[in-house]
C-alpha cells in the first residue's frame, strides 16, 4: 500500500499522446480540406493517384477517426482512469507500447492507403495485416485499462470508465468481426460475408464505429472532464448510470438505418429505424444532465474558453443525436440517403461534438500536466469562434447541398420520368462546396491556433509528478 502510494501517476504518455493527437488533426484536416477543394477543381489531383479523391478521403477519414481520435481517447482514457482509480496505470511499459505501436499501425497504414492499397469497407479499409496489428495493440489498450481498473483504490467505478470500458470491448467486438477475410496475397484479401449480409454486418460495425467509438468514448471524456472543469458534481449519478446502460443496449441495434430501401429483409430496417428513435431518450438525458452540470457555473464559462469548448459540444452532441434519429425515419431518409445531407449530419458530429470537446479537454488537461497556465487565453477564444464559425458553415452549406439533391431526384415530369439528370444537379454544387471549403479552412485555422498555444504552454517544461491521494484502508469510498 504504501509502495503503491509513492509511485506517481503515468503523465508523460498521456502528454506524448495529446502531442500524437494534435499532429493528425492537423494531417487528417487538411487532408480533409485537400479533397474538398477537389469536389470544386477536379484536376488538383494532377493526375497523380495518391491525390486522388478516393485515396485522400480515405486518408482523411483514418487520420481524424482512429488518429485524432483513438489517441485522444487513449490519452484522457489513461488520465482519467488513473485519478478515478487513485493508481497509477496498470503495466506502464505496455502502455507505452499501445502508444508507439498505434501511431506506427496510423502512419504505414495511411501510407498504404494512399499506395490504393484498400479492403473496400468504410472506415475499416485497412488490409488484413493492419487489421491483425490493430487487434493485438487494441488488446493492450484493454489489459493497461482495465488492469488499472481491477487495482483500483478505491470502490466505485465511475461512470466515465463505463463509457471508456464499453468502447474498448463493443470495439474490439466490431472490428473482429467486420475482418474476418480471406487473406489472397500479403496486400489483398476478401471478406468472409457477400452480399446482403456482407452490408448488415459493415453497417453493425460502421455505425457502431461511430456510436462506441465517436460518441461512447467521448462520453467518457465528458463524464470525467466537464464536472472537474466546472468544478461541480455531476447534475444526477444516477440519471448517468440509466442513460449509459440505456446508450448500450439500444445503440448496438441502430446500424440497419444505413441500409433502407435495400435489399436486406424489410424487418431488419425497421429494426434499426425504432431502435433509432429510441436512442433519442439516452443521448438527450446525457446532453441534459452536462448542461444542467455547469448551469450554476455561469461566470466560469464566460470567462474560461476550455469550458466554453465542452458546453457547445453538448449542443452540437445533442443536434446531432436528434438529427440521426430522425434521418432514420424512411419518409426522411428518402430524401436524405445518398446526399451531402448526411455528410453535413456526419460532421456536426464529428466536428462540433468530438472536436470540440477534445480542443476543450486538451486546454483544461495539457496546462495541469505541466504545471502551467495555458500560453493564450486570447488564441483559445479565437479558436473558439473559428471552430463555431467553420461548423456552422459546414454543416448549414452540407444541409443546403443535401436537401436541394434529395428533393431534386425526386421530381419526376408529366410522363412519370426524373425531371433533371445526376449531371444537372451535381454540376449546381459547386456553391455549397465552396461553402464547405471555407468552412474547412476556418476550422483549420482555428486548429492551428491551439497546436501554436499548447506548444507554447508545453515548451521547456516538463510533466509535474503527482501523486495518487490516500485512501482509507485497501479500498476507499472516495471518489
Amino acid at each position: 500500500m504504501a509502495n503503491d502510494q509513492a509511485k506517481t501517476y503515468q503523465d508523460t504518455i498521456v502528454l506524448i499522446l495529446v502531442f500524437f493527437a494534435m499532429i493528425w488533426s492537423i494531417l487528417g484536416m487538411i487532408a480533409g480540406v485537400y479533397v474538398a477543394a477537389e469536389l470544386i477543381w477536379p484536376t488538383l489531383d494532377f493526375g497523380q493517384p495518391w491525390l486522388s479523391f478516393g485515396r485522400l478521403r480515405t486518408l482523411h477519414t483514418n487520420a481524424v477517426i482512429f488518429g485524432f481520435g483513438v489517441s485522444a481517447l487513449m490519452a484522457t482514457g489513461f488520465y482519467s482512469v488513473q485519478r478515478t482509480s487513485h493508481i497509477t496505470l496498470f503495466a506502464p511499459k505496455l502502455a507505452w507500447f499501445t502508444c508507439w505501436a498505434w501511431q506506427l499501425i496510423i502512419l504505414t497504414g495511411g501510407i498504404s492507403l494512399l499506395m490504393g492499397l484498400n479492403g473496400g469497407k468504410g472506415y475499416a479499409e485497412l488490409e488484413w495485416p493492419f487489421d491483425l496489428a490493430i487487434t493485438v495493440v487494441w488488446v493492450c489498450f484493454a489489459i493497461v485499462f482495465f488492469g488499472t481498473i481491477a487495482n483500483r483504490k478505491i470502490k466505485q467505478i465511475y461512470i466515465s470508465n463505463w463509457f471508456y470500458g464499453a468502447m474498448i470491448i463493443v470495439i474490439a467486438m466490431l472490428h473482429i468481426f467486420n475482418s474476418l477475410a480471406i487473406p489472397v496475397t500479403m496486400t489483398k484479401s476478401y471478406s468472409l460475408f457477400a452480399g446482403a449480409q456482407d452490408a448488415i454486418l459493415q453497417w453493425w460495425y460502421g455505425h457502431n464505429a461511430v456510436g462506441f467509438l465517436l460518441t461512447g468514448g467521448f462520453l467518457g471524456m465528458l463524464y470525467y472532464f466537464l464536472p472537474k472543469h466546472a468544478d461541480r458534481p455531476i447534475w444526477s449519478y444516477r440519471l448517468s448510470i440509466i442513460a449509459f446502460w440505456a446508450f448500450t443496449y439500444s445503440y448496438i441495434w441502430a446500424g440497419p438505418h444505413h441500409l433502407h430501401f435495400s435489399s436486406i429483409p424489410e424487418w431488419v430496417q425497421n429494426l434499426g429505424m425504432v431502435m433509432s428513435l429510441i436512442l433519442l431518450a439516452p443521448s438527450w438525458a446525457t446532453m441534459i444532465n452536462g448542461v444542467m452540470t455547469v448551469s450554476t457555473a455561469s461566470e466560469k464559462l464566460r470567462t474560461d474558453p476550455a469550458l466554453k469548448f465542452i458546453v457547445l459540444s453538448l449542443a452540437f452532441y445533442g443536434l446531432a443525436t436528434f438529427e440521426g434519429p430522425m434521418m432514420a425515419i424512411k419518409s426522411v431518409n428518402v430524401v436524405s440517403h445518398f446526399t451531402d445531407w448526411t455528410i453535413g449530419h456526419v460532421h456536426s458530429g464529428a466536428l462540433g461534438w468530438n472536436a470540440l470537446i477534445t480542443f476543450g479537454t486538451f486546454y483544461f488537461m495539457v496546462p495541469r500536466l505541466v504545471g502551467a497556465k495555458l500560453y493564450s487565453d486570447r488564441l483559445a477564444n479565437i479558436h473558439f469562434w473559428l471552430a463555431l464559425a467553420g461548423t456552422m458553415l459546414y454543416v448549414l452549406s452540407m444541409w443546403g447541398a443535401g436537401i436541394t439533391q434529395g428533393i431534386l431526384w425526386l421530381s419526376l415530369d408529366e410522363l412519370g420520368e426524373l425531371r433533371y439528370s445526376f449531371r444537372d444537379i451535381v454540376s449546381s454544387m459547386p456553391p455549397y462546396y465552396g461553402l464547405r471549403l471555407v468552412a474547412g479552412l476556418l476550422f483549420l485555422s482555428g486548429t492551428f491556433l491551439m497546436v501554436i498555444n499548447l506548444y507554447r504552454t508545453v515548451a521547456g517544461k516538463t510533466v509535474i509528478k503527482v501523486s495518487p491521494p490516500p485512501v482509507t484502508g485497501a479500498i476507499g469510498n472516495e471518489v
